[in-house]
């Protein structure tokens, strides 16, 4: 007599229905998920009085804003004063949103940067 267990395959009807749709794996849980709620993510760089720059992400560009000019909440932002947003992209998924800062970040995303920057 064989076992019927939820994770044996080889055993007819043991498997439970799956958690997911094929459309939903396809596209990600997340994407979907997001799309629904309508939740968007930015990566955005800021410009201090003094020259200094930051390049992050987050839900809410003005929220976090404020968090960088309180020189309590923000730890790498506290040497500079008057942060303002000079750059921000909308992105669907966090997984996007941190790639895309990761990105930013790299030889090319700061090349990239600095020349829409100073079209500005």
């Amino acid at each position: 007599m064989v076992a019927r267990r939820a994770h044996n395959p080889k055993v007819v009807g043991s498997s439970p229905a799956p958690a997911t749709t094929k459309a939903e794996r396809k596209f990600g849980f997340f994407v979907l998920r997001n799309k629904r709620k309508g939740k968007m993510y930015f990566v955005y760089v800021i410009k201090s009085e003094e020259g200094f720059r930051y390049t992050g992400m987050t839900e809410d560009v003005e929220k976090r804003l404020l968090a960088h000019n309180e020189k309590s909440l923000s730890f790498w932002t506290k040497r500079g004063t008057n942060w303002k947003v000079v750059y921000k992209e909308e992105l669907e998924t966090k997984s996007e949103a941190l790639k895309r800062e990761k990105w930013l970040k790299s030889g090319v995303g700061r090349e990239y940067l600095e020349k829409i920057l100073s079209e500005k």
